[in-house]
């Protein structure tokens, strides 16, 4: 069974995406940070994020492995650092080189095919897993999203403040609706969830209910 949930940065997808997993007995493949474990590989190679077949070569060869709610890059733990600010500034363009995308999509398929899986992201239920059994789209407004991040940051210990993230996420926003590639984009079959008013455990609810045929 593949459950697949799209929507802009901030809506709680992840969040989400981590409780179904631990409700349903699901693989959570978190695949944005397929992305991100490519921006900071390129980061640490002090690559420069205009070089686009330096990155390319990156994402031909690089190790990403989920274990134990983790994410590992080439062997090491990077779960926390693939949030630091300098990862996010440059994960956009990183995730928008169409050889990139393409690589990272077969990475993705690849986790996904032994197991029963949820996966989240800005093209899943339209480029990823098309035909996937459950596709969703969680949304909030762009406030709400700001101060989940703001808050999420604080509890990990990352320095950030309301106007550099409402900044970020409005580029964000912007770039991944416009992605010449797995744009960010609602469909007539996806099952649109908006969060702004009601909690995650709200919105888990809902999707466990739709997954179990209870509503």
């Amino acid at each position: 069974m593949i459950v697949a949930i799209d929507g802009p940065c901030g809506s709680g997808k992840g969040t989400v995406a981590k409780k179904l997993e631990e409700r349903l007995n699901l693989v959570n493949i978190d695949t944005g940070a397929t992305y991100r474990c490519v921006a900071l590989s390129a980061l640490n190679n002090n690559i420069d994020i205009s070089d686009e077949m330096k990155i390319i070569d990156i994402s031909n060869d690089i190790d990403i492995k989920f274990k134990d709610h983790k994410v590992y890059l080439n062997g090491e733990d990077v779960t926390k650092r693939i949030r630091d600010n300098d990862v996010t500034a440059i994960v956009s363009p990183v995730s928008k080189i169409i050889k990139v995308r393409e690589n990272m999509v077969k990475l993705q398929r690849k986790l996904a095919s032994t197991s029963d899986v949820v996966l989240e992201g800005r093209d899943i239920t339209t480029v990823v897993f098309p035909n996937a059994d459950f596709k969703f789209y969680l949304d909030a407004t762009l406030e709400e999203r700001v101060n989940r991040r703001l808050k999420q940051n604080e509890e990990l210990g990352i320095a950030s403040n309301y106007d550099d993230l409402y900044k970020n996420m409005a580029e964000r926003d912007y770039n991944d609706m416009h992605k010449p590639v797995g744009s960010l984009m609602r469909t007539d079959d996806q099952i649109y969830i908006d969060s702004t008013n009601i909690s995650i455990d709200e919105v888990v609810d809902k999707m466990v209910d739709i997954i179990k045929g209870e509503n």
